[in-house]
């Protein structure tokens, strides 16, 4: 159940100068990131300032992404809260128009304990029992780290298949990898770490990057599973500067303005965010031209 493939993008979403979402600019850019490398979108997660969207939003942002790849990507849809309640409401809604898997996050702000994680995770999942379901670990934004005991109970789960493990620590995903089964899946959350994670066993990543490189992290990967590991570092550190001038200030200012810099009409950040400052605007643009993005 739920096979995502090896690139996931973490996929932004278009504005319009009044504000409101670009659901054209958001189907164009889908069916572009499912032709350049992109297996699987994921859609309203933090990189699609779900915070800021409302439920109306997201829904109508998973129907035009899912119209706009057809069968090329399969669709995630970010359907997280820190309400269970709201949670399985969201998932059941998009359960119904054949999304291919749930993203739920741990939940923000009330930082409930490891058993609190646990009955929220597995609330959602029996409530779609035939929709699988990719948790998503981000203490940095949500306050709470879920551990790797946690998410071996979880695993076992029947729809619960994997994890965006965005910890940033190494160790706690060597941990997770000894205490589940093989065919539980582990995605980087960081793209600087995508190479890193392959060798204690991870599958792919969930990516900000892909929007600009995503052939060249397929590549990659496909590198490494082949056993070219020379290869798959050449590329890694090529793009190493790229997956840093992205998180050079808070995602994903610094992917739309990328994505600007290359004509698409992706509009600005929701408020509380803002636009990317000169300085980084600057960096950014050093580092696409370098590596013929712009």
């Amino acid at each position: 159940m739920g096979d995502f493939g090896r690139v996931l993008t973490a996929m932004i979403t278009p504005f319009k100068e009044d504000g409101g979402v670009n659901y054209d600019v958001a189907a164009e850019l889908a069916a572009h990131l499912a032709n350049n490398g992109t297996d699987t979108l994921v859609v309203c997660g933090t990189t699609g300032e779900s915070p800021t969207l409302s439920w109306e939003e997201e829904y109508q942002l998973f129907v035009e992404v899912l119209q706009a790849v057809a069968k090329k990507a399969k669709v995630i849809a970010g359907c997280g809260s820190n309400s269970t309640k709201e949670a399985i409401a969201a998932t059941q809604k998009a359960a119904k128009i054949g999304v291919h898997g749930s993203l739920q996050v741990v939940p923000y702000y009330n930082k409930p304990p490891q058993a609190g994680l646990y009955q929220h995770f597995q609330a959602v999942a029996q409530a779609c029992p035939d929709l699988p379901v990719l948790l998503y670990n981000i203490p940095g934004r949500t306050g709470q780290n879920l551990s790797s005991e946690t998410v071996a109970r979880l695993a076992e789960i029947n729809n619960i298949v994997g994890i965006k493990e965005a910890s940033g620590n190494l160790d706690q995903a060597s941990e997770i990898r000894r205490l589940t089964p093989q065919e539980f899946q582990i995605y980087a959350g960081d793209d600087s770490l995508t190479l890193p994670l392959l060798a204690i066993g991870a599958k792919g990543v969930v990516s900000v990057a892909s929007h600009l490189v995503g052939n060249q992290l397929q590549q990659m990967i496909q590198a490494f599973s082949v056993g070219k590991i020379q290869v798959a570092t050449e590329i890694h550190l090529q793009l190493f500067p790229l997956f840093k001038a992205l998180f050079l200030t808070t995602n994903p200012i610094p992917v739309k303005k990328a994505l600007k810099l290359q004509g698409w009409e992706v509009g600005s950040t929701r408020p509380p965010l803002c636009e990317a400052d000169p300085e980084v605007s600057h960096k950014l643009e050093v580092v696409l031209k370098e590596l013929s993005l712009i």
